[in-house]
């Protein structure tokens, strides 16, 4: 865990004369990146990739009705689980405008692979992740540290009395149990939000509600005409437990034990963005288990970057934060949990954690 005083530390930008010119650094880069052509999009990709997440979907439901009544229906539950993450992963590239220059098609896909695929409300979660990039890890205007179930502020924790104090206290051995229930988390908020609805939705609310309700009567009615009550209980609670367990641990490595801010410490966008980012090591493979979540500063430097040009991007960003003396936290995702952890553990109970070098 990283003190607010050492985020104002790290922002000056190290040594030499950069760090005077701060205004002009993410300008400087934008440029870098824009040149090389990493911001431009390929609708040619992005149909293909959405259509290959839709026929992973389809195959995991198609599996469903060939496994029949039977307990090995738990194994396919795993796959969906896998398949409706993975939509989750194309809304959240739609939100961010990375699929297509149009914002009709990005709002469209949402749509479909949110609100209709898995039953995630597109809208909602738009405007909080957007939030969320705008202020990441502010404790007072990042929805993602806001505290509830979780407590990431110290004086959050050191408030708490009785049986939440105690609940806080086991807050990191608690972390991963309490992803399982991420994926009902997320269907009731999505719920929840359609009657706070925000200026500017990508969909009026008939509409993302129809797609809601839709989403929850199919998911009932397959399960229904294909298993017993007993399996379809199990099974939906396995299903969407695991959901919610992948779809949390892609994201927990983001953010989670990196240096919080606030308005206070007059950051520059730049500085904001990468202090408070950590970057997850790995080819091919984590980027696609992880969504391409893996490049997360670089993600939120260019939200509107697609996926694919993330690993060129983090070539001449790491360069950039090496010229302007400015900490560039990757790690290992496994370490990337440690982290997570450890910082949760930290505010949870007042024992701070051993240093850890950001690089």
């Amino acid at each position: 865990m990283t003190s607010t005083g050492d985020v104002r530390q790290r922002a000056a930008g190290g040594t030499g004369t950069r760090g005077v010119r701060a205004g002009s650094d993410y300008a400087e880069l934008s440029r870098r990146v824009r040149n090389a052509g990493l911001l431009r999009r390929r609708p040619l990709r992005s149909a293909v990739t959405l259509t290959g997440t839709a026929v992973l979907t389809a195959l995991g439901w198609m599996l469903v009705v060939v496994v029949g009544d039977s307990w090995w229906q738990l194994a396919v539950a795993a796959v969906l689980a896998f398949a409706f993450t993975q939509c989750g992963f194309r809304g959240h590239e739609a939100g961010h405008r990375q699929l297509f220059s149009s914002k009709r098609a990005c709002d469209l896909s949402g749509l479909l692979f949110g609100n209709l695929l898995i039953g995630l409300g597109y809208s909602w979660w738009v405007s909080k992740h957007n939030r969320h990039h705008a202020h990441p890890n502010d404790a007072e205007r990042d929805p993602d540290v806001g505290t509830g179930a979780l407590v990431f502020i110290p004086a959050a924790a050191a408030a708490r009395r009785g049986i939440r104090a105690w609940w806080t206290r086991q807050q990191a051995a608690l972390f991963f149990p309490l992803l399982l229930l991420e994926g009902w988390n997320l269907h009731a908020a999505s719920v929840r939000a359609l009657w706070h609805r925000r200026p500017g939705a990508p969909a009026p609310v008939a509409v993302e509600a129809a797609l809601l309700l839709l989403n929850a009567v199919a998911y009932f009615t397959v399960l229904a005409l294909v298993l017993s009550p007993a399996k379809l209980i199990v099974f939906t609670l396995v299903q969407q437990g695991l959901f919610g367990l992948y779809l949390g641990a892609s994201f927990a490595p983001n953010h989670k034990g990196m240096p919080m801010s606030s308005a206070d410490d007059k950051l520059d966008f730049l500085r904001t963005q990468v202090l408070t980012s950590r970057n997850v090591r790995g080819g091919r493979v984590t980027a696609y288990a992880l969504g391409s979540l893996n490049y997360q500063i670089e993600h939120h430097l260019f939200p509107s970057m697609p996926s694919h040009a993330l690993p060129q991007a983090r070539d001449l960003v790491r360069e950039h934060c090496a010229t302007l003396g400015l900490p560039y936290a990757e790690t290992g995702l496994f370490d990337s949990y440690r982290q997570a952890l450890e910082h949760l553990h930290a505010v949870g109970t007042g024992v701070p954690p051993p240093a850890t070098d950001p690089a």
